[in-house]
């Protein structure tokens, strides 16, 4: 907007050395300028749908008893943060180095920031475009999320899948007292990133699936052996076996009578 008086005789709205308008009269190209009001108190142009390329200075320009006189205003144009390029899913063993980036764009430049998704996370871990892990443990594994803002508009965020592979590490493996006759449960539960495969031994001897009276049942996180009726040859020493491409690891449980 530009407010005049009645002592002005000529007007004129210039966008850095170019003329938009002279009076009535556009000399621009550009349809998104449009003329709003020419009145004796007021001289206002309009620029619809704007651009970055806008952003600068604009001119007001009145002519008074043949004496010029000018008014400047700058446009500052503001732009929501996008994020335009960040990190794919990644998948690393346990100790290896991990980078991830995050770029954004936005006026002003937009502040980013990582933080891991985690019950344990306290606050951000990076305030910066990239997040460098080096050495990472299970514990690290998770979501991370790049958040982007600068006050313009809500801040934007995407995440990162980030998968820790480790070696299997049994938790529990108990040892059990069954009474011939009765059902008989072994249980033998392994944390492993793949998931691991489990195997049976008792003594040296493999058991194999389906063998008569006993029940293997393997799941992501633990393998469950069942004797449905035992009996004296059954007691003895088991071996439980968790492995992964990365590894392997074994418990010893005995199966014995009361």
């Amino acid at each position: 907007r530009c407010s005049v008086d009645n002592r002005v005789t000529r007007v004129a709205w210039l966008n850095r050395s170019s003329i938009l308008y002279a009076g009535n009269d556009k000399w621009c190209l550009d349809p998104r300028v449009v003329l709003l009001a020419n009145t004796k108190t007021q001289y206002s142009i309009q620029i619809q749908d704007v651009d970055v390329y806008d952003e600068g200075p604009y001119t007001c320009s009145v002519q008074t008893d043949n004496h010029p006189k000018t008014s400047r205003v700058h446009l500052i144009v503001q732009v929501s943060p996008k994020i335009t390029e960040i990190s794919s899913d990644i998948s690393i063993n346990e100790g290896g180095n991990v980078s991830l980036t995050c770029i954004a764009t936005g006026r002003p430049d937009p502040t980013i920031t990582w933080r891991h998704i985690s019950p344990k996370a306290v606050g951000f871990i990076s305030e910066d475009e990239y997040l460098e892990i080096t050495g990472i443990t299970r514990e690290q594994s998770g979501e991370y999320e790049c958040s982007a803002s600068n006050d313009v508009s809500a801040p934007v965020v995407q995440r990162v899948k980030v998968t820790v592979n480790y070696p299997p590490y049994i938790s529990d493996a108990k040892s059990s007292g069954v009474p011939v006759g009765q059902k008989g449960i072994l249980l033998c539960e392994a944390s492993a990133v793949p998931s691991a495969d489990f195997q049976w031994y008792k003594d040296d001897k493999r058991l194999a699936e389906g063998q008569k009276g006993l029940k293997v049942e393997n799941k992501a996180f633990f393998s469950r052996l069942t004797f449905f009726n035992v009996s004296e040859q059954d007691y003895g020493n088991y071996t439980c076996v968790a492995s992964n491409q990365l590894g392997n690891t074994n418990a010893s449980m005995i199966l014995y009578g009361e």
